[in-house]
């Protein structure tokens, strides 16, 4: 393990600190569990990019990590951040959550409130040999966030549900410690009292 690995190690386990005491955070966890997740500043494959071994799941109410802080550990966060960094490398850390059409309409708003980019992926328009192809609908999801965003990487966007697979939202940044902060902030204040 070299020096930038053992600060990003801290980095992700101040923020899955941050996560797992966001009671809030709990109800936003997606069937398929939340993943956080953090690019080396050179990263260029998954095995660059640090996540939750396992996801984190909901336990007694509270968010809680199923496995260790690890470098690999996620597919399809991890390609996701690699892509985004593609057209913007100040992108190294995302989280995501679940999406429903009240959060999605609350999201707008709220992102449009802190000046922050919000956009959609919508998955019915994703070609079919894309969608076939094992791996290679990244690509496409990527540029699409940032398409429907009209040319800038998204700081929350969502992508929705096709066969298969559960529609989720995404917020992305420089890294994980910001990333959670900003997600326990949009879970207390979207479940908190209005």
């Amino acid at each position: 393990m070299d020096e930038e690995g053992y600060c990003m190690i801290g980095r992700m386990m101040v923020a899955l600190w941050e996560i797992e005491g966001c009671r809030e955070f709990a109800a936003l966890i997606p069937e398929v569990r939340t993943n956080l997740v953090y690019a080396r500043e050179k990263a260029v494959s998954r095995e660059d990019v640090l996540a939750i071994d396992g996801r984190i799941t909901g336990v007694d109410g509270f968010p809680r990590a199923a496995g260790r802080v690890k470098f690999g550990a996620s597919s399809h966060m991890a390609r996701l951040v690699l892509e985004l960094r593609r057209l913007d490398p100040s992108v190294r850390a995302g989280i995501d959550f679940a999406w429903t059409p009240p959060l999605s309409r609350w999201l707008d708003g709220y992102c449009r409130e802190r000046g922050w980019v919000f956009s959609a992926i919508d998955r019915h328009g994703e070609p079919e040999e894309i969608r076939e192809a094992e791996g290679a609908s990244m690509p496409w999801k990527a540029a699409e966030a940032v398409r429907a965003a009209g040319g800038r990487v998204p700081k929350v966007f969502y992508e929705t549900g096709a066969v298969g697979k559960e529609p989720v939202s995404v917020l992305v940044g420089r890294d994980p410690v910001e990333v959670a902060g900003e997600a326990c902030g949009i879970a207390r204040k979207y479940h908190g009292p209005r």
